[in-house]
């Protein structure tokens, strides 16, 4: 088996709290004097992601009798809070889920296991050194990606074809063209909808600033992206803005505080398109009730590839678990058994592990399948892997969604922003 040790990199994706324990006896778990072992596991995300943790729990637990599991779920805006709470507290969850560069922060503070502690109990021979070099920090890995995902223009066939304007080839479209059709979209919908939600987010600004041969961040954790570059995005995305294409700035900033797939414009059939990561099709889809499609994300003419495929989210182990071989057991339950697999599906991206991703291929839906499929297209348009995410970037996204409330409502400029973004980043980043 591979050593867990010598993997390098981290990468995007979130996280939340919750928590989890338990208790049973007899073989296949257990502490080895009788005991009952209970672990905590947290996680982040709806009733229907908790209704498949549960039955995946069931299931290991039928296999590992002498552990018993308990999962507490909150939405993602609250997790993170909770998860500070907990850890700074002494009370951390044993089995811990984390996203973006939380797991760079976690494990800057000693509070996540080295996996290479249980690499005699995680197996990693059907995951590539490329997907888990995401979760290495400093040469040790602290976290395994639970599956993989992309960024992905989403669109929305039937709200293309009320609008009369047909779908891209996106194999080749640049941003002039999806502006041109946006916009079409947006004047034929009139007062009914727009071409587009709003698209700024970290995770925009990331794909813009690799199209344009930058990136948010460095190799060495500074920041990567250019004053120009940014600028040039918010110049773009407020001429989006007055031809119609996406909504005036009141709208985008209620949709910005609405996450529920429901409440985008996708989901209520009021936008042809959106960015968004590619494992939220299938609720997006449910939402909507429209066979939406994933695109891969317009170009800059004669510019580079902006594409990755990034983690979904991460597992991680608690540093003062005192229960680290029967945690990682359900860490390689959720990464390596088809069963929980079955359970999961894509909720949690693609699986990593390669024999298990092919083992469900039958069991998705289709529009699972059509998730994979684009996933696999993706691959073969990516750019470089993505650097890792220094520690103090959990505070970009914030920092980029409020001064990209003062674009839209014109009370800062573009360049300013820009300036002040880079200002902002930099000090996080610096702490």
């Amino acid at each position: 088996m591979r050593t867990l040790r010598a993997l390098a990199v981290a990468a995007p994706a979130a996280a939340l709290l919750l928590a989890a324990c338990g208790g049973d006896d007899t073989t296949g778990g257990g502490n080895g004097d009788g005991d009952v072992v209970e672990l905590r596991y947290a996680f982040w995300g709806s009733d229907e992601r908790a209704q498949m943790t549960q039955d995946m729990i069931d299931k290991f637990e039928a296999e590992n009798p002498g552990i018993r599991v308990t999962v507490d779920y909150a939405d993602f805006g609250a997790y993170f809070d909770k998860l500070a709470t907990s850890v700074a507290a002494g009370d951390a969850p044993d089995i811990m889920t984390m996203g973006g560069a939380y797991h760079t922060e976690y494990a800057g503070r000693g509070a996540l296991l080295d996996l290479a502690e249980v690499d005699d109990v995680i197996r990693t021979d059907q995951i590539s050194d490329d997907i888990l070099a995401h979760g290495t920090i400093d040469g040790s890995l602290y976290a395994i990606p639970t599956g993989v995902n992309g960024y992905a223009m989403v669109a929305n066939p039937t709200v293309f074809a009320q609008a009369g304007v047909e779908l891209p080839d996106d194999t080749s479209w640049t941003w002039d063209d999806f502006a041109q059709m946006c916009t079409q979209i947006g004047t034929a919908l009139g007062d009914a909808g727009y071409g587009a939600q709003d698209l700024t987010n970290h995770n925009t600004l990331a794909l813009w600033a690799r199209q344009h041969g930058e990136a948010l961040y460095t190799e060495d954790g500074e920041v990567g992206v250019s004053t120009g570059t940014l600028a040039e995005w918010w110049e773009f995305s407020n001429q989006l803005r007055e031809s119609g294409c996406t909504p005036p700035a009141t709208l985008s900033e209620e949709l910005a505080s609405q996450s529920a797939p429901e409440q985008t414009l996708i989901g209520t059939n009021n936008g042809g398109m959106s960015l968004v990561w590619s494992n939220v099709l299938e609720a997006l889809s449910t939402a909507s009730g429209e066979e939406l499609q994933l695109l891969i994300p317009p170009g800059v003419a004669g510019g580079e590839p902006g594409s990755w495929l990034g983690p979904s989210m991460y597992y991680t182990i608690s540093a003062r678990t005192e229960h680290p071989e029967e945690a990682a057991r359900l860490v390689d339950f959720m990464l390596n058994e088809p069963a929980a697999a079955e359970s999961f599906l894509t909720d949690r991206g693609l699986p990593v592990n390669t024999d298990v991703r092919e083992a469900i291929m039958d069991d998705l839906t289709p529009v699972q399948q059509a998730e994979a499929e684009y996933l696999n297209r993706l691959e073969e348009a990516v750019g470089d892997p993505v650097p890792p995410a220094p520690v103090g970037s959990t505070e970009t996204a914030s920092i980029v969604t409020r001064l990209n409330s003062e674009v839209l409502f014109d009370r800062t400029t573009p360049q300013e922003a820009a300036e002040q973004m880079i200002a902002e980043v930099e000090t996080a980043i610096s702490k």
